[in-house]
């Protein structure tokens, strides 16, 4: 049997020191500084580790910066990322439906600590919302993947057409549509279409921009703009105007879901628009009159995922069941 090929995706990291500790007297500062230091350490002390446990393994595998990533990924069985859920929305922006992803969260918020310091700074680490393994548990999850007995999960990806158009990046949490100055009101109108139809009415909207999250990426941004989370399986895509103004009859229309087969069309009034996707780093300019499509018609993303999330996906479809 041949042996499994996997891509190691490593979170860029500063292999510099810093001495500036010695110049600075404030003790405040001081404890920041030392705490960034301390995550430095922790994510090159990840990497290290998974790279000897790689080494144990009876696989072939090659190491790559997610800065240096330029080309779709392929010819690979596995695609490792260590760092955060940045890592690996990056990584799923090179990636088609036939690769499965494993995340390592190389840096894991501790509670004890950003208690400890919670009047001083923020000691938030990583998240890792999508990260099955720590250093802590990747040699099971990654025995356990290798071995058959652990499945990926198929997670739902956003599709945008810009004047039929369609986008080479897929998101895999979420894309906004807004002016490029966060201060300049945004102009659009929108509709949820079935089958080419219209399925709603016709919604014209002032605000500051007009955000969509797939479920995985509903406990993200649109969560803390007042979303809703969803069942991290789900095919159902949620879409919320941002900070509409004067809403008026469309109230209860600026915010909702967009069902699996269905999608929402767009058009642009503003002079200047960009299409965010997964955050800032890629992003697609529009125009005034430009009609853009936005559905979950995109391929899938095979994540393995940790188990809480799986525990919780049937948590919420049990009680979506029960409000039905």
């Amino acid at each position: 049997m041949p042996k499994k090929r996997l891509l190691l995706l490593l979170k860029p990291f500063d292999l510099r020191q810093t001495n500036a500790h010695s110049q600075i007297t404030n003790p405040q500062t001081l404890q920041i500084l030392h705490h960034l230091e301390n995550r430095r350490k922790e994510h090159m002390n990840a990497i290290k580790f998974c790279q000897n446990v790689l080494q144990q393994k009876p696989v072939d595998w090659e190491p790559i910066l997610r800065n240096n990533l330029s080309q779709p990924i392929c010819n690979v069985d596995l695609v490792i990322t260590v760092g955060g859920d940045g890592t690996l929305l990056q990584a799923s922006h090179f990636m088609d439906d036939s690769i499965p992803v494993v995340g390592v969260n190389s840096d894991p918020t501790q509670i004890e600590e950003v208690e400890q310091f919670s009047n001083e700074f923020d000691a938030n680490r990583s998240t890792g919302h999508l990260c099955a393994a720590t250093v802590n548990n990747f040699q099971q999850v990654l025995d356990d993947i290798l071995e058959g007995r652990k499945v990926p999960s198929k997670l739902s990806r956003i599709s945008v057409h810009v004047k039929s158009q369609l986008l080479s990046t897929y998101a895999l949490n979420d894309i906004l549509i807004a002016h490029p100055c966060p201060a300049t009101l945004s102009r659009f109108s929108f509709k949820i279409k079935r089958e080419n139809r219209p399925f709603s009415p016709l919604v014209n909207c002032r605000s500051s921009g007009l955000r969509v999250s797939t479920a995985s990426g509903s406990t993200a941004a649109m969560l803390s703009a007042g979303g809703f989370p969803m069942p991290i399986l789900s095919q159902d895509l949620q879409y919320m105007v941002r900070e509409p103004i004067s809403p008026g009859a469309a109230s209860s229309l600026v915010h909702g879901l967009i069902k699996s087969d269905q999608c929402i069309e767009t058009t642009w009034f503003s002079k200047e628009g960009v299409i965010y996707i997964d955050g800032s780093h890629v992003c697609y300019s529009v125009q005034n009159e430009d009609t853009i499509e936005i559905s979950s018609k995109a391929p899938i993303l095979k994540v393995f995922l940790p188990h809480q999330l799986l525990s919780q996906n049937y948590t919420q479809k049990h009680a979506l069941h029960m409000q039905d």
